[in-house]
């Protein structure tokens, strides 16, 4: 049976799975939808068109659902989808979609948001996601798998963020971050790849030296972007995790990929 304590508020249209567990003075909206094994710790609130995956916990002071910090928002019926086994620490905001954005807020699965950080209106995260205490996303954000952003981080409007990126403490993110990069910096620079990251999850020596050459090549001084991306792609059309870069340098973005800070002679 469901169990909801005595002192928290849960409409009677919400959609509660038998094996939900409400602590303490939460709150739970009409059009909310909580999977199996969810958990509200105590003193969050979970409201809009949400839905929450299963086994995910949502500590003390969340605001999951409220109406997005967007002035375009004029009440259209957009929604928030939260994935399965996540963890939502304290005070962390995430608002549903808007009609400029496609009316849908999306979360994956196995990510951990740490301690106030705030996903906008319109975003769209992958699996696997950390985001550290105080990391911000401005509306719109596309966040790939096992992305890293560090605490106190800011993220642009409409920037795309690569599978298993990492972006630095206390950066300012304005333009793309390419997949396995990783940036920092007021305002951020491209300061190589999440070799770290690429290690802990398992990559091959030969994908990472792959990585390394193609980064080298890329972000090189000699002739355009767009020319050293197609030397990239013919010399590395065997590599996925390469061909994943050249696919993403490439795609549709309303910012501009972030590149290595260039230095000067003296």
């Amino acid at each position: 049976m469901t169990q909801v304590h005595e002192t928290s508020l849960v409409d009677a249209k919400a959609q509660l799975d038998d094996s939900v567990t409400v602590g303490p003075y939460c709150v739970v909206g009409a059009n909310v939808t909580l999977g199996a094994n969810v958990t509200l710790i105590s003193h969050a609130v979970v409201e809009g068109r949400t839905t929450v995956g299963g086994d995910t916990a949502i500590y003390p002071f969340a605001s999951i659902g409220h109406r997005p910090q967007d002035l375009k928002y004029h009440g259209e019926p957009s929604t928030l989808v939260i994935g399965c086994d996540n963890t939502i620490r304290e005070h962390v905001t995430m608002n549903p979609g808007t009609e400029g954005g496609g009316m849908v807020t999306k979360v994956g699965n196995g990510c951990l948001f740490m301690m106030s950080s705030h996903v906008a209106h319109d975003c769209q995260l992958g699996d696997g996601i950390v985001m550290a205490n105080n990391a911000t996303l401005a509306g719109h954000v596309e966040v790939g798998d096992y992305a890293v952003l560090g605490g106190l981080c800011a993220v642009h409007q409409f920037v795309r963020i690569g599978h298993h990126a990492m972006i630095g403490g206390m950066s300012g993110v304005e333009g793309d971050v390419i997949p396995y990069g990783s940036v920092m910096g007021n305002r951020a620079t491209l300061s190589g790849l999440n070799i770290v990251g690429l290690k802990r999850r398992g990559f091959s020596r030969e994908d990472i030296h792959d990585l390394r050459t193609a980064y080298r090549l890329l972000f090189a001084q000699e002739g355009t972007l767009s020319e050293r991306v197609d030397d990239v792609a013919e010399m590395f059309k065997n590599s996925d995790p390469v061909m994943e870069i050249v696919s993403f340098i490439r795609g549709d973005s309303s910012r501009a990929v972030i590149q290595p800070e260039i230095e000067h002679a003296a």
